[in-house]
């Protein structure tokens, strides 16, 4: 039993090897361009250093975002527990939980993080 199983293994290990094997030798280009190999970011010009100044205001903001947004998919299987959950102690669980999301949304408005001034 312990032999099919290192068999396979083998051959399977062995195709893979085979497989990324015939893909690389396949697809080497033999027209190289500079322009088309050099690196692309959106809205970043690759020709010039890449040490740009940054907007730390736009990465506060995204940041917010994805805090939010993670907020938004743990209230999300709240809804679907409601009617097989105590009334209760589901209120009393997603007041304290918006509670504490508003409080957040009111202290970065109040901080200023929210103003696109800048």
């Amino acid at each position: 039993m312990i032999m099919i199983i290192f068999t396979f293994s083998m051959i399977t290990i062995l195709l893979t090897i085979l497989m990324m094997s015939m893909a690389s030798m396949l697809s080497k280009k033999t027209f190289m361009d500079r322009e088309k190999n050099s690196p692309f970011e959106c809205g970043f010009d690759p020709k010039n250093s890449s040490r740009l100044p940054f907007s730390i205001h736009f990465f506060l903001i995204a940041v917010i975002f994805l805090i939010f947004d993670v907020e938004i998919t743990l209230l999300m299987p709240m809804i679907m527990i409601m009617k097989s959950s105590n009334m209760t102690s589901w209120l009393m669980i997603n007041f304290f939980f918006l509670l504490i999301l508003i409080i957040g949304l009111y202290h970065e408005w109040n901080q200023g993080a929210l103003n696109w001034a800048h």
